[in-house]
């Protein structure tokens, strides 16, 4: 996750990070660049075609769908928002769980053996469901024309919450805890699972193909058309502006891609690593 300073405006207009859509999207800026140079040189110069032919007159048609496609570019960077803000929230919740979880069970037992077993299982849980969630299969396992060869069998965080909950029931069935510290530890338990089956929704399930398909053609025909009337205005200042205009539209798309799926390893994705070392360390503190 990119650390910055978010008042240092002299830092983000001139220095290009990595993850900048600028980088990314320079080979397909030069490319518009020459296609807008070339459609300037046939229609000034080859065709010489002048102001009043009817061709100029599709900037009329840009103005209408500008509106239009401004508002699909602003629903996707929302709705890819949301995703990565639940992420956020979702792990929060583990955070406070696994608190909760371990501060009620060193308060409960007494046994230091038992405490000493929660207190390695407990972050366990959260390191485990790290691996889980960068783990390229687990995005693919709701397409149907996908073959994986994981074993359906063995989630793992499914595997490390029901050896937690075994452990309370066997603490419950050696009277070492109540019936009523049962239902409070069940609580925090059943949370993992519920914020585990979260986080895969997110995770395997992507804006829908066809919206995000006809987005692309979208923006990729607003664009191959904008030379064609521009340069009867602007000549071969259309080129930057045709550029300019690719730049803006192709990197809110861009950018609603890498933050429509948090659980990765680009700049802009959650640090779930560095969530998950610090339940381990906030629960060894407990314990």
């Amino acid at each position: 996750m990119v650390q910055y300073n978010p008042k240092d405006w002299i830092t983000f207009i001139f220095r290009f990070h990595k993850s900048d859509t600028f980088r990314k999207l320079f080979p397909l800026m030069i490319f518009i660049g020459i296609y807008t140079y070339g459609v300037g040189y046939l229609e000034l110069e080859y065709w010489k075609l002048s102001e009043k032919n009817h061709l100029s007159n599709i900037t009329v048609m840009h103005g209408m769908l500008g509106f239009v496609i401004s508002l699909l570019l602003v629903f996707r960077t929302n709705t890819a928002y949301d995703r990565w803000w639940e992420g956020r929230k979702l792990w929060g919740a583990l955070v406070n769980n696994s608190r909760n979880l371990a501060i009620k069970l060193h308060v409960i037992l007494k046994d230091e053996h038992d405490r000493s077993y929660f207190e390695k299982l407990i972050p366990s849980y959260a390191s485990i469901l790290v691996k889980h969630l960068t783990n390229k299969e687990t995005s693919l396992q709701l397409f149907d024309d996908v073959h994986l060869q994981i074993d359906k069998h063995t989630h793992h965080p499914n595997q490390v919450a029901k050896m937690i909950f075994q452990k309370v029931n066997d603490l419950y069935e050696q009277k070492k805890i109540t019936g009523d510290q049962l239902i409070i530890l069940n609580a925090e338990i059943q949370s993992f699972t519920d914020i585990c089956g979260a986080c895969e929704r997110i995770k395997n399930t992507p804006i829908p193909y066809s919206y995000s398909a006809f987005i692309k053609k979208f923006i990729f025909f607003y664009i191959m058309t904008l030379p064609f009337g521009y340069v009867f205005s602007l000549g071969y200042y259309a080129v930057p502006v045709v550029v300019f205009v690719f730049y803006v539209l192709a990197s809110l798309e861009l950018i609603a891609e890498e933050i429509e799926d948090p659980f990765g390893f680009d700049a802009n994705d959650l640090p779930i690593e560095k969530i998950a070392a610090n339940i381990k360390k906030h629960v060894e503190e407990v314990f």
